[in-house]
C-alpha cells in the first residue's frame, strides 16, 4: 500500500514557498501557502476526509474541482466545506466530518427557532 504523499509543493526558482500553519484533527500542519485545503491535506499524508453516513467508508478528495462532494470537511466550525475549493489560511481548524449533519429545514413562512445541540 502506498504510504508516501501523493502531492508535492513546486519550488520556483524563487526559493521556498511561504508556508501557513493550520491543524487537522487537532494535530498541526504547516503546508505550502496558496494551495488549497483538499491539496494541503493530501500532501501532508492526510487520507481520510470524510466517513460515509450508512457504510462509514472513508472518502478523501477525488475531483479537486468541487463536483464530487468527496472532500467534505468541517473548516472553522462550519460543515460541509468543499476543501478543494477553499483555500488554506493561517490557523485553520479542519476537521473530519464523520457522517450526516444536521440539517435544519426552515419554511420561509415559519419563524425561525434557534436549536440547541
Amino acid at each position: 500500500m502506498l504510504t508516501d504523499p501523493l502531492f508535492k509543493p513546486v519550488i520556483s526558482e524563487a526559493g521556498t514557498p511561504r508556508s501557513v500553519s493550520l491543524s487537522f484533527n487537532d494535530q498541526p500542519l504547516s503546508v505550502p501557502a496558496g494551495m488549497s485545503v483538499a491539496a494541503a491535506m493530501l500532501m501532508a499524508g492526510v487520507r481520510r476526509f470524510r466517513a460515509t453516513p450508512v457504510s462509514e467508508s472513508p472518502r478523501a478528495a477525488y475531483c479537486m474541482m468541487g463536483v464530487c462532494f468527496e472532500c467534505l470537511v468541517e473548516i472553522d466550525g462550519v460543515p460541509n466545506r468543499q476543501s478543494c475549493l477553499i483555500e488554506v489560511q493561517e490557523g485553520m481548524r479542519i476537521r473530519s466530518q464523520e457522517g450526516a449533519r444536521d440539517l435544519i429545514y426552515q419554511p420561509a413562512s415559519v419563524p425561525a427557532v434557534e436549536v440547541q445541540p
